[in-house]
């Protein structure tokens, strides 16, 4: 009969773990938590103390009681665990709900699931660490009070089936400020102007981009400017003036952390960071591997750390060494400097083992797993390689006084780019055709002007979302993907081509926690009690202090928003359609999927329509009605009434003013007007600014 019991989260690990331990050994599964706060109140006793009231989960019932089972055989318990906070909590919950209180119970954490990491963690085995409960316990508190507290807020203004939460609301607020900055956005007309050289006894022609006078650089701000600089070099002579070479290293980059494999994942492999995360626990908890059966291929997905264990790194050095040679292995390993200190305990996400290359592996899992496991393998045996090196030259060639640039480089060293590119790095090299030197002669072939406008700051990806929570300290590793997954499934964003755009509903809400709750949503409020919770995790802050600073002005917020909420309630706001089945005047109401109108006989009359807002433009095209729509996933545009027998469609809302220049449609861009034919670039203040 097995002497000691292991309870761990995941089913999956079972069958491994029992494997790695013999038969002295049972190993139990808890399916993850197995108490929590009841579902059907606050369950916070905000009068006594703030202690939270934890309950069975619904359908835990049969786990607990055959882990009883197992318990009472046993003579020591083992908490398995997942090594963060979340698994920590679970032990503790689970060292009540099993009352273990009279049993030898200790806590094991591995970041990795192999046969060694798992025997060593045994040699280690400690007591619970009350410190990460509480951090954890304090995070779920505030979560809960936020959510209960506020979201019935947002069921009685807009509809029911809405939440609000504390990291999700300023996740929206951050979609919501850089859509703003987008619709604001002036495109301003810029020029670059290069010229074509033929270099003597070269076959291809070089290009160089003008740069301005030799007293200064000089930006080309339209046609006219072109024309200028173009007349001023008619028949000029062009010369070589300086030439400079010099070496340029390009350093490997760190191994994954959660969020950068997020990003890495969703900007190479296409992969929302919900399934990013999904695969990632599948390569973790074990891969059944022809010969050696299941085996954990990763270490532990949800870390901020990118320190790796010495005997990870030995196994680099030994691997780069046999596979390619002295040269290619770093001299000393790249590591994070500075910044927060979070879930640092962990190592960084990286292979168990450099021998299971992803070749090798290949045919024994799906390709989308194979994949993310050929990401991780390749990224983390880069950031163990020598830098990448390569030559640079930069020209100056004159003409006249006008001034024209061209850079060159190419790659004496590949290092770590040898196994692996990032969707980021692109191609490094542009090398010169043949040898220029200061005597080379120099004839003019041709001039290439071009004219560009400036670009509104990108839409956020979900990688680019990841990263900008991660720089403001906002959530952490476990939190990116669920606080983006609830707010596609919220329809607060919409995902298009990868990019998230705010629906009218993420609007309605988000200015509304803006209006009543500008805390909750204040990115550096929320910042700053990640960093509190950190101090709870290091024992500096008392996990109650928190919570009985945030509740009272929590609750104080609430009391004034259901106050102002009655004073500004909304009726259904009445519309021009007639119900055709009664008469009567049609209704705007709000339903999952933004706007629709409805009779307000119902029950009697049941009739519904989609809900167009007519903007008081007429369509270019048929002279129809111009109307506000919304895309299927919810981004909003303008597009004729006639639809599909009229196709016109912009983004911006249309002005009933015609552009002066050419006639054509003015858009409103923040607080100004821009001509919808980007070429024209015609825009009212820039127009204003010139007469003034």
């Amino acid at each position: 009969m097995a002497k000691y019991l292991v309870i761990v989260e995941s089913p999956a690990k079972v069958k491994t773990i029992k494997k790695f331990l013999g038969p002295n050994y049972e190993v139990a599964a808890s399916n993850g938590h197995v108490r929590d706060l009841p579902k059907s109140s606050l369950g916070i006793d905000v009068e006594h103390g703030y202690d939270p009231k934890y309950i069975t989960i619904r359908g835990k019932g049969d786990v607990l009681a055959n882990l009883r089972r197992e318990v009472k055989k046993a003579e020591k318990i083992y908490l398995a665990t997942d090594p963060d906070r979340e698994g920590e909590a679970i032990s503790w919950h689970l060292y009540y709900a099993l009352k273990l209180e009279d049993k030898k119970v200790y806590r094991i954490t591995f970041n990795e699931i192999t046969k060694n990491a798992v025997k060593e963690s045994l040699k280690n085995a400690r007591e619970i660490n009350m410190n990460l409960v509480d951090a954890q316990q304090a995070r779920r508190v505030l979560d809960r009070m936020v959510g209960y507290r506020i979201s019935p807020l947002l069921w009685a203004k807009i509809k029911r089936g809405l939440s609000a939460g504390r990291v999700q609301s300023v996740a929206l607020r951050i979609i919501c400020d850089r859509e703003e900055e987008i619709n604001a956005f002036i495109p301003e007309e810029y020029w670059t102007l290069d010229v074509n050289l033929n270099v003597r006894g070269e076959k291809r022609p070089i290009c160089a981009r003008y740069y301005g006078t030799t007293e200064e650089k000089r930006p080309i701000r339209s046609e006219a400017q072109v024309r200028q600089i173009t007349d001023s070099l008619k028949g000029a002579k062009f010369s070589v003036t300086e030439i400079k070479k010099g070496e340029r290293i390009k350093k490997p980059p760190l191994p994954f952390t959660t969020s950068t494999l997020q990003q890495e994942a969703s900007k190479s492999l296409n992969f929302s960071t919900q399934k990013t995360m999904r695969l990632a626990q599948q390569l973790y908890e074990g891969v059944d591997i022809k010969g050696e059966g299941t085996v954990g291929l990763i270490t532990y997905l949800r870390t901020d750390s990118t320190r790796v264990s010495e005997e990870a790194e030995r196994m680099a050095a030994d691997y780069i060494r046999a596979h390619y040679g002295e040269e290619y292995l770093a001299s000393e390993f790249s590591r994070k400097s500075g910044g927060q200190k979070i879930q640092d305990a962990h190592e960084a996400i990286r292979p168990t083992s450099l021998e299971r290359m992803p070749a090798a592996v290949k045919e024994q899992m799906p390709r989308d797993l194979f994949r993310l496991y050929q990401l991780i393998w390749k990224r983390f045996v880069a950031s163990r390689m020598s830098a990448a090196k390569y030559e640079t030259t930069s020209v100056k060639l004159q003409a006249a006084d006008n001034v024209f640039t061209l850079a060159a480089s190419s790659r004496k060293f590949d290092g770590y780019r040898s196994v692996y590119v990032s969707e980021d790095d692109g191609e490094e090299e542009n090398s010169l055709t043949g040898e220029l030197s200061e005597d080379s002669e120099l004839s003019f072939v041709s001039f290439e002007p071009r004219q560009h406008f400036t670009q509104p700051p990108a839409h956020y990806t979900e990688a680019s979302l990841v990263r900008a929570l991660e720089e403001l300290g906002i959530g952490r590793p476990s939190t990116y993907a669920p606080t983006i997954t609830t707010i596609l499934a919220r329809r607060y964003v919409a995902k298009e081509n990868r990019n998230l755009y705010v629906t009218e509903l993420g609007e309605v809400v988000n200015n509304m926690m803006k209006t009543a709750f500008p805390s909750i949503v204040d990115v550096n409020f929320t910042a700053n009690m990640e960093a509190l919770l950190d101090g709870v995790e290091e024992g500096t802050v008392k996990w109650k202090t928190i919570v009985s600073n945030f509740y009272p002005d929590l609750d104080e917020a609430v009391k004034q928003a259901e106050k102002d909420l009655e004073e500004v309630t909304i009726a259904d706001e009445v519309s021009d359609e007639v119900c055709e089945l009664c008469g009567r005047r049609m209704v705007i109401k709000y339903g999952p999927h933004g706007r629709f109108l409805a009779c307000p006989g119902f029950p009697e009359c049941r009739n519904t329509k989609p809900y167009f807002e007519k903007i008081g433009v007429a369509c270019p095209k048929c002279g129809k009605d111009i109307v506000l729509k919304k895309t299927r996933k919810g981004r909003k545009y303008y597009g004729c009434i006639d639809n599909p027998d009229c196709d016109f469609m912009v983004w911006q809302r249309p002005s009933s003013e015609k552009c002066p220049r050419c006639g054509n449609l003015l858009l409103h861009k923040g607080n100004k007007l821009v001509c919808a034919d980007e070429q024209c670039g015609y825009n009212v203040l820039s127009e204003l600014s010139k007469k003034s």
